[in-house]
């Protein structure tokens, strides 16, 4: 540049309060992403360490969003191998968004709706033996105490509802007891000990699911950093 070109005006320092603000900012970013990273336990979230009340995934809204949206793409996967994949990834979505504001977790919906109609291609027009309807199984007295009709039980966000109304009604009947309240959403006695081996071993299929994405989504994270 010439002699006649205007000095560059100089760069203020920043006071260092504000410099030592921005590196405990930048911290504590980077210790999130490790978090959410990191793959889930089974002791995590059983019985009364369930899913619905881990608090290390609940301290935040933004930590629980990232949560459910990981839970939503291990359940897609975990649908479709029962069901077709744009049955499977509408269904996902059914669980995220009606567990949403609730004190479930996607998981906990899909966990029901596979126990109960996983072996039936998730199909909306599944018919037990003893009457109940739909994908989550709601017998047509309990759907009608939830405000629903047995032919609303045919429409997938309407049965999602009234099965989280219903999962509801056995949490409180449970004292707070998730795994104990999807035990009596089967029944009592040896049917719903049966269901709930069923339950645990549909859980560890999604889990394994979800950790398989969260090591992914780790590696390409790391990749990304050492660039």
């Amino acid at each position: 540049m010439g002699n006649d070109a205007a000095p560059a005006k100089p760069i203020p320092l920043q006071p260092l309060s504000i410099m030592r603000k921005k590196l405990i900012y930048m911290t504590c970013l980077l210790s999130l992403t490790a978090c959410e990273n990191a793959p889930f336990k089974l002791t995590e979230i059983q019985s009364s360490a369930s899913l619905s009340t881990e608090t290390s995934l609940l301290d935040s809204d933004s930590i629980s969003l990232i949560q459910r949206k990981k839970q939503q793409m291990a359940i897609e996967l975990a649908f479709a191998r029962r069901t077709n994949p744009e049955r499977a990834r509408k269904l996902a979505a059914v669980c995220f968004s009606k567990t949403e504001g609730t004190v479930f977790m996607p998981f906990d919906l899909a966990e029901i709706a596979l126990a109960e109609t996983g072996g039936n291609r998730l199909s909306a027009h599944a018919v037990s033996s003893r009457g109940a309807l739909g994908v989550w199984q709601l017998m047509p007295r309990r759907a009608k105490s939830h405000g629903f009709s047995p032919n609303d039980m045919k429409d997938d966000e309407k049965c999602a509802e009234a099965a989280v109304r219903e999962l509801y009604s056995k949490l409180d009947m449970a004292q707070g007891n998730l795994e104990r309240a999807k035990k009596y959403y089967c029944g009592q006695g040896p049917q719903a000990e049966a269901y709930m081996r069923k339950i645990r071993h549909i859980r560890l299929e999604m889990l394994s699911e979800f950790n398989r994405q969260a090591q992914k989504l780790a590696m390409a994270d790391s990749a990304v950093r050492n660039r």
